[in-house]
């Protein structure tokens, strides 16, 4: 009963994801959650999330850098 409950919520999270990635939206804030969700009972879901974090973070810094570039250009 666990198992299903874990992946009847990670699927739609991540279901939730993959519209948002075809519909401009926050789809990596989806898809984070989901993956964790997921990664209670599928191995293959802690690979992902990783993956996930690491792009999460590379964007956070890429938008800190072009904040910092347009306070500094003012």
């Amino acid at each position: 009963m666990k198992k299903v409950l874990i992946t009847i919520v990670g699927g739609f999270l991540l279901l939730l994801g993959a519209i948002f990635i075809i519909i401009p939206g926050p789809s990596l804030l989806f898809f984070i959650p989901a993956f964790y969700i997921l990664s209670f009972e599928y191995d293959g879901a802690k690979v992902w999330l990783k993956r996930c974090q690491a792009l999460l973070t590379k964007s956070a810094r890429w938008f800190d850098s072009m904040l910092m570039k347009r306070k500094l250009s003012r």
